[in-house]
């Protein structure tokens, strides 16, 4: 079973690709072809099931028209919104 910190990783950056993806009005397939991923990685990413290997991040970043620093710094602000919110809810 996973933490619930890798949880909330997982959920920032499924959130984040599929944000960006859905921005780019592409298809899971497009982004899985751009990334040279299969496209159930893809959706296995953006249900938080799966998480991308540093190169694949890269990837990913290219992918989404976006430079990596930018990716990832997006993916740290809705992690620690995430946090935020795992936090409240224990706290009920």
């Amino acid at each position: 079973m996973r933490k619930a910190q890798d949880l909330s990783v997982l959920r920032a950056v499924a959130a984040e690709i599929k944000a960006r993806r859905a921005h780019l009005e592409i298809s899971q397939e497009e982004l899985a072809h751009r990334a040279d991923v299969h496209r159930s990685f893809v959706a296995r990413l953006e249900v938080a099931r799966s998480q991308p290997s540093l190169g694949v991040l890269f990837r990913l970043a290219e992918a989404l028209e976006v430079d990596v620093g930018e990716l990832t710094k997006a993916i740290a602000q809705r992690y620690r919104k995430e946090q935020r919110k795992t936090i409240r809810a224990t706290l009920k």
